[in-house]
């Protein structure tokens, strides 16, 4: 069986996709952008500050459902340029103590003015909120 996910501290879905979907004991967060969720559009201009807001928007939404950033198993990375990377990687790292996910990062376009996007997968062996 599969519910989805929505917290109102992450910004809503700008299309037709859930911000998470729980199946089972995984929990899969779409994409999330540096959307600021109280202004519905990207406040920061450097990679480190979208960095952050994606996270916490992560965060966010991990937590609607009862997970939190220990349960993530696995991440997938976009970024504008792969010149990002080293900025990005020093942000990113803050948000897991030990225990690093799995992670693809690639190089794509992304929406106008967003340097970052991420998607996660977590994973929680007990029962959670949904």
């Amino acid at each position: 069986m599969k519910k989805t996910v929505f917290s109102s501290e992450a910004p809503k879905p700008i299309g037709p996709y859930s911000q998470a979907v729980k199946a089972g004991k995984f929990l899969f967060v779409s994409g999330q952008l540096p959307i600021d969720p109280n202004e519905g559009k990207i406040m920061a201009a450097d990679v480190a500050s979208q960095t952050r807001q994606v996270m916490e928007n992560i965060k966010a939404i991990l937590g609607a459902a009862g997970y939190t950033m220990k349960d993530v198993v696995s991440t997938v990375v976009y970024l504008s340029s792969m010149a990002l990377f080293d900025q990005f990687n020093m942000e990113y790292a803050k948000y897991f103590a030990t225990d690093f996910p799995a992670r693809a990062t690639v190089a794509c376009e992304l929406k106008t003015a967003a340097l970052v996007e991420v998607s996660v997968v977590a994973y929680k062996s007990s029962a959670s909120k949904l």
